[in-house]
């Protein structure tokens, strides 16, 4: 499978689900960027924005088995794992699994169960198994858990732990839909005579898999690389911020930026990926200091201004792209210049992989542009 063949099938994909999911593209494409780059999806919407109806689209043009778990207060971690059964009258035991066991988990309204029963999910969205009495059972591939929260009804919710936050590549909210997207979706319903349109499976078994290998083969260069890492660690030493994105928020930018890449078609990062993506793999990774959210700031807020302070390679270094930038100066936070003051220098420059030597170079980022996927 080739990196053009990873874009034609992720726009065919799009392109299916689109026939039930109306109007929302930019966040179909961010929700199949984490598909392939093999993380979990975190969709935090008000009811009656199709969270569910995504989930399910994803499974069937993804040619996926689906699982769906109504998460309550009364679930124990048996209800999503599975447990052990007695069979026989000898008094054998056999392991029956649970709703987990699929290739696409939706786990709908996550924080409305207990602690002890989202930890259930943390060890299968991390390791890919289950252990259950002390046997480990691996969990079919691809494995995703698409979890969905209401974050405006809070009464008899659990808020999810920063440790299983940090297990979702992707937070993301929906939005409604503009007016006349809805028109088109009540037309399309009127028209239908039938509540559910059923996908044709896009993709055969095992074909996902080869899209998320071809994944991990796009090229990112030691300038980019640096940029990712100094995004990262400025959500640190930011000042808003008690604890800043861990290094698996690193991993997950970069992971995130390779599959933006591969459903671009190209086969190498460039910075507009890394911005694009920062946002909503690192947001939720991040913990305010109490008089930030007290004043209204959002996590998401303040990557944005990570983003404006965190200078972004520009240009054509290296065409290897290995050579190692000069390591760029931690950002100091400082408020916004005027647009008559002296502009930041120009950061280390990126470059295309070897196999792009002679070729024309991909044009420079521009600022905090971000530009929409290209190869469409």
């Amino acid at each position: 499978m080739s990196h053009s063949d990873v874009m034609n099938a992720s726009h065919a994909i799009l392109n299916e689900i689109e026939r039930a999911i109306v109007g929302k593209r930019t966040v179909l494409e961010l929700i199949l960027t984490a598909m392939l780059a093999d993380g979990h999806v975190l969709l935090e919407d008000v009811p009656g924005v199709a969270k569910t109806a995504i989930a399910r689209a994803f499974a069937e043009a993804g040619g996926l088995t689906f699982s769906r778990v109504q998460f309550t207060p009364d679930l124990i971690p048996a209800d999503i794992t599975g447990s052990a059964v007695l069979t026989s009258l000898d008094g054998e035991a056999e392991f029956k699994p649970g709703p987990v066991f699929a290739n696409l988990v939706l786990g709908d309204e996550i924080n409305r169960a207990p602690p002890k029963t989202q930890s259930a999910l943390l060890e299968a969205m991390e390791e890919r198994q289950v252990t259950a009495d002390g046997v480990t059972h691996q969990l079919p591939r691809p494995f995703l858990v698409v979890g969905t929260q209401n974050p405006i009804e809070q009464e008899g919710t659990y808020p999810l732990p920063e440790a299983q936050l940090d297990r979702f590549l992707i937070r993301t909210d929906i939005g409604y839909p503009g007016v006349a997207a809805e028109v088109d979706m009540v037309l399309r319903r009127a028209r239908r005579g039938t509540e559910r349109l059923a996908l044709d499976p896009i993709l055969r078994p095992g074909e996902l898999l080869r899209m998320q290998q071809r994944v991990e083969e796009v090229f990112i260069s030691d300038p980019v690389a640096h940029y990712v890492v100094n995004i990262v660690e400025a959500t640190r030493q930011s000042p808003r911020t008690e604890a800043g994105a861990s290094p698996r928020g690193s991993l997950g930018l970069l992971k995130a930026a390779r599959a933006r890449a591969a459903i671009a078609g190209r086969s190498f990062v460039l910075p507009d990926d890394v911005k694009a993506l920062a946002v909503p793999v690192l947001a939720h990774r991040i913990i305010l200091h109490p008089d930030q959210w007290v004043r209204g700031v959002q996590a998401d807020h303040v990557v944005g201004e990570v983003l404006q302070q965190v200078p972004a390679p520009v240009g054509a270094d290296d065409a290897s792209g290995q050579r190692p930038p000069q390591q760029a100066a931690p950002p100091q936070f400082a408020p916004p210049q005027h647009p008559s003051s002296p502009q930041p220098t120009a950061a280390p420059q990126y470059g295309a992989p070897p196999s792009f030597q002679g070729q024309q170079q991909p044009p420079p980022a521009q600022g905090g542009s971000m530009p929409p996927l290209a190869g469409r």
